[in-house]
């Protein structure tokens, strides 16, 4: 199974499951106001960005999420179809995974199941009742491994669903014309 490392700390801030603790109104930069103007000011940059490398996110969904860019791009994908879910769910099971206190450990698993897989959740995402239990027996005593198998239904779904509608969009086509016409000239 793919293993995500995102570089950038900045590029998860909008998936900080501690956020709940934080005083209301304020962050580490400021306010909530300045907060969702960083934020809506992150478009993917695309600079550097080679038709070499946009044409490996075409081989198989591992590599669109390992690639810096297409996580990126894969993202405002999503979100722009309001299905954003799993990918926020995926990256804060990755996330989880690097956590080495237990105390902390504990307290993520709960927010996370509290977010994304109890039924009615904020965030909820597409997973059988199964596994639901199982994750709510697991979280009493929670490991890295206690969202696998919700990570690999989520996986799933995107590589069905959500990827081979990405490779068909608009905003992957228009990408991979302009990088082409680049490589022509």
């Amino acid at each position: 199974m793919l293993s995500l490392v995102t570089s950038n700390p900045v590029d998860m801030q909008h998936l900080d499951m501690d956020r709940d603790n934080k005083k209301p109104g304020k962050d580490k930069g400021g306010n909530r106001k300045h907060l969702l103007h960083r934020r809506s000011s992150q478009s993917p940059n695309i600079e550097g960005l080679c038709f070499e490398e946009m044409s490996q996110w075409s081989i198989s969904l591992d590599r669109l999420l390992t690639s810096k860019y297409g996580l990126k791009i894969f993202q405002a994908f999503l979100k722009s179809e309001f299905s954003d879910e799993n990918i926020e769910f995926w990256l804060v099971c990755e996330d989880f995974k690097k956590i080495k206190s237990s105390f902390r450990m504990t307290c993520r698993a709960k927010k996370i199941f509290k977010h994304y897989i109890q039924a009615e959740a904020p965030r909820e995402i597409n997973i059988d009742h199964k596994t639901r239990e199982l994750i709510r027996r697991n979280i009493k005593a929670p490991t890295a491994v206690c969202f696998d198998d919700a990570q690999t239904i989520v996986f799933g779904l995107m590589e069905k669903d959500s990827y081979p509608r990405f490779l068909r969009s608009d905003i992957y086509q228009t990408f991979m014309e302009s990088t082409s016409e680049s490589v022509k000239m």
